[in-house]
């Protein structure tokens, strides 16, 4: 009898990051993400890395760099009135566009053995007071949601939620609004990913996050990264928030997530190596990781969290860190 290896959590990164690795196109991305060593996984853009590319051959292509398919996340730029809303656009046949064209992405990642659908619904929300009927978008949106978890009940839906941007105010900007989202939708595939940098700038700790989305819902995915908590900087990983990083491991060790971590970094916004940034964000994250899982079982702090000793707590936290 085969005994089971537990699964390890798999690295994956943004594939556009790699843009200015040298590479051509979908296929020069790929091979310069699998040249980083330490990434084992990655994530598709659909439609945009499909463009010339069928699902077979992109499949041969991450295989040939040693990199499993993680899932793929929809992309809403192709219909130029996906600008005013893809779910929730006021009309009606761009609506079912939107829908539609979700559904062919969900097909495509099936096709290459994809189990993980990720909507970033950035353009469904509003810009002015007046400006949309908020009973019908929402309505809206949740019946897209249904029709497309429906779709291919096998496949999770992940949603992955940002306070705003491109829309000044998006629809579900937060973990609660999007929790009463998936509630309402009542499919066991709707889910939530957790993106570090988009819940710093909704005002809320990353490991308290984890927790409500595990009590409420499901966690499907974590893109993880780091910044200022103003806007999405797409900083490395526990640059700036070592210990909110940190905690937010101790609370996925606790919930049981044994999925991929993804980078969801900009590298090329600080004129960084996109490889030798990928690399650090799994240096950075293998030392944090470590440190959380020490502090997992550690009975001083479990008894300091307890009494709300964060004096205490603190302490305990920075050793561990940081070191004596």
């Amino acid at each position: 009898m085969t005994v089971p290896i537990p699964n390890r959590p798999r690295y994956a990164a943004r594939l556009n990051a790699f843009k200015r690795a040298g590479g051509a196109g979908i296929a020069g991305m790929i091979a310069s993400a699998g040249r980083v060593g330490s990434l084992d996984a990655a994530d598709l853009n659909y439609p945009d890395h499909f463009d010339a590319q069928t699902p077979a051959q992109l499949a041969r292509m991450l295989g040939d760099a040693g990199l499993a398919l993680n899932g793929l996340a929809m992309r809403y730029y192709t219909h130029p009135a996906f600008a005013i809303g893809a779910f929730t656009n006021p009309d009606p046949a761009v609506r079912r566009a939107a829908i539609d064209l979700t559904k062919r992405g969900i097909d495509a990642g099936l096709d290459m053995g994809g189990r993980l659908m990720t909507l970033w619904m950035g353009q469904d929300g509003f810009d002015y007071a007046f400006q949309g009927d908020y009973a019908r978008m929402w309505d809206d949106t949740i019946a897209a949601l249904i029709e497309v978890a429906d779709h291919a009940p096998e496949v999770d839906i992940a949603i992955e939620y940002k306070p705003n941007e491109p829309r000044a105010f998006a629809l579900m900007p937060d973990v609660g609004t999007t929790l009463l989202a998936v509630r309402e939708a009542g499919r066991r595939n709707i889910g939530v990913t957790l993106d570090f940098a988009h819940v710093l700038y909704a005002d809320e700790m990353p490991s308290h996050t984890a927790y409500l989305i595990d009590r409420h819902s499901r966690l499907l995915g974590v893109h993880l990264n780091d910044g200022y908590g103003k806007r999405d900087d797409g900083l490395m990983a526990g640059t700036v928030h070592p210990v909110q990083t940190v905690a937010l491991f101790v609370e996925l060790e606790r919930i049981g997530y044994d999925g991929v971590i993804y980078f969801d970094t900009f590298p090329d916004h600080s004129g960084l190596d996109p490889i030798e940034e990928a690399r650090t964000n799994v240096r950075l994250v293998e030392r944090l990781r470590a440190v959380a899982a020490g502090l997992s079982g550690d009975r001083a702090l479990t008894e300091a969290i307890a009494r709300q000793d964060a004096a205490l707590s603190q302490r305990i936290v920075a050793e561990a860190l940081f070191g004596a």
